[in-house]
C-alpha cells in the first residue's frame, strides 16, 4: 500500500511524484547504497547482525544450496519452487516496509530502486536496470532488469546442472513482493532469461498480474495450496477435531490477551520459551513463581497468565510487597475487622478476599518479613485466612502468582527467607530473561511503544533514524523493558512533528558509554561502530561534521550545505550529520524549503 506520507498529498501531486522512470533516479538521494550499508551493523559480542531493526544471518551460499536441494528432493520441484517463491515474496514485502519506515521522505523512484540495491548489498545478485517505469496513482508498472551473478543460480547449477526452466525462484518472489508492497497491487515478475538454462545472465520483467498472458501460471506458485503451511498440513495429515466444549487453544487466548495494554510482544527464543510455559500452566490452579531482573515484565506475564486461565472472569489483584510497611502487610493481605486497632472504624476485606476466584500477584515477595512469610505460608497451605482482629476463618479460592528479582534459594541459605514458603511458591518456576538476552524483540517493542505514546500524546513521529535504531539494538538496557519504554516515551516527547526519533532524543543522561559493533565502511571493510549518545564523541567520515553540529546549525549553515551539495537535500543532510527528514524539517521551519 502507498506510504502514509503519500496519503497526505493531493492526487495531482501524487501523480506528479509517482509517474517516474529509471531515468529519474537521483544517485545522491536517499536511500543510497551507502545509506543501506550504514544501516547494516554487526554485533560480534552477542552474535547478531542487523539491517536497521531487522536481524540478518550470514550464511555460506553452499549451505543455502544444500537446503534448496533437500527441499526439491523431499517435496518435489513444484512444491519447493512455490515455497521458496513465497518466502522470497515475504522478504521483499518486509524490505519495502523497512525502506518506507526508515526513509519516509525518500523519492519514490529511489525507494523502488532500493530493493535491487538491498539484494546487491546482501551478495545475492548484481542488478542492472534496463527499463523502469511506474505510476502509483494509475496502477501502471513496468520493470526490466539484468541480474548478474545470481547466487541462487550458482547453487542450482552446482546441484542439478543446466536445465530447461529458470531457477531464480526466491529472487522472483522477492522482486514481486517488494514491488507489490509499494504499488498496493499484485506485481508479478517473470524470469525470461536465466543462467540455469544457459543464458549469459538472468533477465527479469515485472508487470501487474493482469497484464501478463496466462497470469495463473505465475499465481500458481503463490497459491496457498502449495504454501509452506499447506505442505505441513499434508505431511502431518488431517488435524483431529476439537472435543465438544473444549477451551480455545492457549495461543489464541494469548493473542487476544495481548491485543490491549498488556500485550506480550516477542519472537526471541527465550521469550517464546517463557510464553510457552505460561500457556502450559494457565489451565491449572498451580502456584507460579516468576523470577528475573527488575523491568523484565513479570507483572505483564502474570496478567497474561490470568487472562488465558479459567479464572480470567474473576479479579486480578496485584500487591507490591516492598511498598507496604511490615506493620501493615498483614492487614493489606488478609483484611481488618472493625475495632481491631485504633482507627479501624469498619471492617475491610484484604487482597486475598478481593481476589476471590481470581489471581493474587505478589511482587517482590522476598521483601516480606519473617512474620508475614509465616502468615502467607499458612494461607497457602490451608486456603483459609483470618482478618486482623477477627475470630473466624474465611475460605479463599485464589491462585497465587509470586515474583522476585533476587535469588530466593540464596535468600533461604542466608536465613532471610523461609525454606518451607519457598518450596510452597516454587511449584512452577518461570525465569524471565533480561532484555539484552532477547535483542530480537527490541524492534517489536520499539514499534509498539512508538504507537502507544504517539496516540497517547497526540504526536505524529516519523519512526526512528537508522543510527537511533543501531544505538537501541546495541544498548545493554540495565533497566530492561521498562527502560526501553521510558526511552521511547522520551523520544516521542522530544522529536518534532513528522521528525524521526534520533539518538539525541533518546539518550540524554549519558546512558551509552562505550563503542559497540561493526559496520561496513566505504571500502567494504568492517569498522568499529560507535553507538552515539551523550558522553560519547563520534568520529564522522572525512568531509562531514558531527551530528551535533547539524543539530545546532543555523540558516546560513543550511544554505551553505545546500549550495555545496547543488541543492541535493539528502547530500546536504549527510554533510551536516542529519537525516534527510531532519534537514527538510528544519528548512521548512526556516522558510527555506
Amino acid at each position: 500500500m502507498p506510504s502514509p506520507a503519500a496519503k497526505r498529498v493531493s492526487l495531482a501531486e501524487l501523480q506528479r511524484r509517482s509517474s517516474r522512470s529509471s531515468r529519474d533516479i537521483d544517485e545522491g538521494a536517499t536511500p543510497t547504497l551507502r545509506d543501506l550499508a550504514e544501516a547494516l551493523s554487526f554485533s560480534p559480542d552477542d552474535g547478531r547482525i542487523w539491517l536497521n531493526d531487522q536481524r540478518m544471518v550470514l550464511w555460506r551460499s553452499s549451505t543455502f544450496g544444500s537446503l534448496r536441494a533437500e527441499l526439491i528432493a523431499r517435496l518435489g520441484q513444484e512444491q519447493a519452487r512455490s515455497l521458496l517463491t513465497r518466502v522470497g515474496y515475504a522478504a521483499g514485502a518486509r524490505d519495502a516496509e523497512l525502506v518506507r519506515r526508515t526513509w519516509p521522505d525518500s523519492d519514490p523512484v529511489n525507494a523502488f530502486h532500493a530493493g535491487p540495491q538491498m539484494h546487491k548489498l546482501g551478495g545475492i545478485v548484481r542488478p542492472e536496470a534496463i527499463a523502469f517505469e511506474f505510476d502509483i496513482a494509475r496502477g501502471s508498472f513496468h520493470a526490466d532488469f539484468w541480474w548478474h551473478d545470481s547466487s541462487e543460480d550458482d547453487e542450482h547449477i552446482a546441484a542439478f546442472g543446466l536445465g530447461t526452466e529458470p531457477a531464480c525462484w526466491m529472487q522472483i518472489g522477492y522482486a514481486s513482493g517488494y514491488a507489490s508492497a509499494f504499488m498496493g497491487k499484485f506485481i508479478v515478475y517473470r524470469e525470461i532469461e536465466c543462467r540455469a538454462t544457459g543464458a549469459r545472465a538472468c533477465r527479469l520483467v515485472g508487470r501487474p498480474a493482469e497484464e501478463w498472458e496466462d497470469p495463473e501460471l505465475d499465481q500458481h506458485y503463490f497459491a496457498p495450496g502449495l504454501s509452506a503451511a499447506g505442505i505441513r498440513r499434508s505431511l502431518a495429515g488431517p488435524a483431529p477435531a476439537p472435543a465438544a466444549g473444549a477451551a480455545a487453544k492457549p495461543g489464541g487466548a494469548l493473542a487476544a490477551a495481548g491485543s490491549g495494554q498488556s500485550a506480550l510482544l516477542g519472537i526471541s527464543s527465550s521469550f517464546s520459551a517463557a510464553r510457552h510455559l505460561i500457556e502450559r500452566v494457565a489451565p491449572t490452579p498451580a502456584t507460579v513463581l516468576f523470577s528475573g531482573p527488575s523491568g523484565a515484565g513479570k507483572e505483564l506475564f502474570a496478567q497474561t497468565l490470568h487472562a488465558i486461565s479459567p479464572r480470567a472472569g474473576a479479579p486480578f489483584i496485584a500487591v507490591n510487597c516492598a511498598a507496604i510497611p511490615d506493620t501493615l502487610i498483614e492487614a493489606e493481605l488478609f483484611g481488618v475487622e472493625r475495632g481491631a486497632f485504633t482507627g479501624a472504624s469498619s471492617s475491610r476485606a484484604g487482597r486475598f478476599e478481593r481476589a476471590q476466584g481470581g489471581t493474587l500477584f505478589l511482587d517482590e515477595i522476598a521483601s516480606l518479613s519473617f512474620f508475614a512469610q509465616g502468615k502467607l505460608l499458612r494461607a497457602l497451605q490451608e486456603r483459609r485466612i483470618e482478618r486482623v482482629g477477627g475470630s473466624r476463618e474465611i475460605a479463599v479460592d485464589v491462585r497465587v502468582v509470586a515474583a522476585t528479582n533476587v535469588d530466593l534459594r540464596a535468600e533461604v541459605r542466608a536465613g532471610r527467607f523461609r525454606e518451607d514458603l519457598f518450596f510452597r511458591l516454587n511449584v512452577f518456576p518461570i525465569a524471565l530473561p533480561p532484555l539484552k538476552e532477547r535483542r530480537d524483540d527490541i524492534p517489536l517493542l520499539m514499534e509498539a511503544f512508538l504507537r502507544r505514546y504517539g496516540e497517547q500524546y497526540g504526536r505524529r513521529v516519523a519512526g526512528f533514524t537508522p543510527r537511533a535504531v543501531q544505538a537501541l539494538l546495541q544498548y545493554d538496557f540495565p533497566g530492561n523493558v521498562r527502560e526501553l519504554q521510558n526511552l521511547i516515551e522520551r523520544g516521542v516527547i522530544m522529536a518534532g512533528p513528522d521528525e524521526p526519533i534520533d539518538v539525541v532524543h533518546l539518550f540524554r543522561g549519558g546512558e551509552i558509554e562505550a563503542p559497540q559493533g561493526l559496520s561496513p565502511g566505504p571500502d567494504g571493510r568492517l569498522t568499529e561502530l560507535r553507538a552515539p549518545g551523550a558522553g560519547v564523541a563520534t568520529t564522522p567520515p572525512a568531509g562531514e561534521v558531527p551530528a551535533r553540529a547539524g543539530a545546532s546549525a543555523g540558516a546560513e549553515d543550511y544554505l551553505d550545505a545546500l549550495l555545496a551539495a547543488r541543492y541535493n537535500v539528502a547530500a546536504a543532510a549527510r554533510s551536516l550529520g542529519l537525516s534527510r527528514a531532519q534537514l527538510a524539517y528544519r528548512l521548512k521551519r526556516q522558510g527555506l524549503l
